[in-house]
């Protein structure tokens, strides 16, 4: 099977990965990606959203399966463009995509369907509609509605230390979006779960962990995510219920977007708080998650093109996992994330990786004349599993040291205090 992947990065690497194993992989990218070029029958360079000089491509190679992963592209419909032309998608179309490029649909449609899970929210449109919806919670978090790469929140306490601050920064967002989102502000702990999708049915990924925070112990600003680790099952501060919780209101979620005719198929990534009142839904991605991708990844048993295949016919396979768990950590350049330094030049000791028993991704990095360079983004994400967690995590700070360049990461995910520290969180929330 003759499958096309459209999107270059650390999340599109682990796909590639995956594909490559079981099906003859093409790739779509705007700038030549190292590791998935190298796994690749054959790459196109082009803006993926040029519909003229795609679709001629998918059709000359004869493109049986086409993937298309990151968000902006979903927004933009390139799944769209390609199904017009006959060729087979496993990702959500413009439309259904929309359950992350609107956070006001998303919350709309689940409140019309009476979801649970949802805080309480307020889509506004001036001043003064914040200003109510403030004085019915003390605190509160502001998000713009549409795409920001996991930078856009600002959370009352962190970002935000006033009322004043919250109105502030909803007139930048109306200026620029003419609307936002205000929410209550919940107190938990965060987890990702992710699930292929046919439309209909669900098959979920084993949870994960991402850290959004730049710097050691959860300080600094956010980021589009430093580092995850998953657990197998469930995460050290997880019960079964706040799983099953979870995996239910993603469920209802499908069966909403179905009634109204907007079936969702590809992947769903559900971002949600164990809070003292149970489960809360934060928002919802069309795709997987980065770096959450590479943990469910290195784990999966069933062949990624055949899952895919299945969900664009519209009848999901089972899935099956390996129970290990795993850590992967973002090597990012100085600078990041305000102003990560380009254009620097980026190695990798792929024998020192291979003997801490882990692997690599390149993340948003470009090859020029055999050599690997930064742009200001995340650049190498590494990766290991182990039965241990403690031995995973071993292993992936041990790769850590075997990539060369002007970067830098946070050693403490998925170390010991660090996890204990989230799991007493929990203990204290639930007593």
């Amino acid at each position: 099977m003759k499958v096309v992947l459209v999107g270059s990065g650390a999340r599109e690497h682990a796909i590639a990965e995956q594909l490559s194993k079981s099906s003859s992989l093409y790739s779509i990218m705007e700038k030549k990606h190292p590791g998935i070029a190298s796994l690749s029958q054959e790459v196109l360079i082009c803006n993926p959203a040029d519909k003229e000089t795609v679709v001629s491509w998918c059709k000359e190679k004869g493109i049986d399966l086409a993937f298309v992963s990151p968000d902006g592209l979903l927004e933009k419909g390139v799944t769209d463009i390609l199904a017009s032309a006959g060729i087979k998608a496993a990702s959500p179309s413009r439309q259904a995509a929309r359950i992350e490029w609107d956070k006001g649909y998303a919350r709309t449609l689940l409140h019309n369907h009476k979801v649970p899970g949802l805080p309480a929210f307020k889509v506004v449109g001036n001043a003064d509609e914040a200003s109510a919806f403030l004085a019915q919670h003390k605190e509160v978090v502001v998000k713009p509605l549409g795409l920001t790469g996991g930078k856009g929140v600002r959370v009352m306490g962190e970002h935000l230390h006033s009322e004043e601050d919250v109105l502030n920064y909803v007139s930048e967002l109306l200026k620029k979006d003419k609307q936002a989102l205000l929410e209550e502000k919940l107190d938990g702990e965060e987890f990702s779960l992710q699930a292929f999708s046919d439309g209909e049915r669900l098959s979920v990924m084993p949870p994960v962990q991402d850290h959004k925070r730049a710097f050691v112990n959860d300080a600094g600003p956010n980021t589009g995510g430093m580092g995850s680790y998953s657990t197998g099952r469930l995460l050290p501060f997880m019960e079964l219920k706040d799983l099953e919780g979870a995996k239910s209101i993603m469920q209802q979620t499908i069966g909403a977007m179905r009634a109204e005719g907007n079936p969702f198929r590809g992947v769903l990534y559900g971002g949600f708080m164990i809070t003292k009142d149970g489960v809360k839904l934060i928002e919802y991605n069309a795709r997987f998650g980065d770096p959450e991708a590479m943990n469910v990844l290195m784990v999966l048993r069933t062949q990624l093109s055949g899952i895919l295949q299945s969900i664009a016919d519209g009848s999901l396979i089972p899935v099956a996992f390996s129970p290990n768990c795993t850590v992967v950590k973002y090597l990012v350049p100085e600078g990041y994330p305000e102003n990560g330094k380009k254009d620097c030049k980026v190695s990798i000791d792929s024998k020192a990786v291979w003997e801490c028993g882990g692997k690599t991704f390149f993340g948003s990095v470009y090859e020029e004349a055999g050599e690997i360079y930064t742009t200001s983004s995340r650049a190498v994400a590494v990766a290991a599993q182990d039965a241990s967690l403690e031995r995973a995590e071993g292993k992936a700070e041990c790769c850590t040291r075997a990539v060369h360049g002007p970067l830098w990461h946070r050693p403490d995910i998925g170390t010991p205090p660090l996890i204990s520290k989230r799991t007493e969180h929990m203990r204290r929330l639930k007593r």
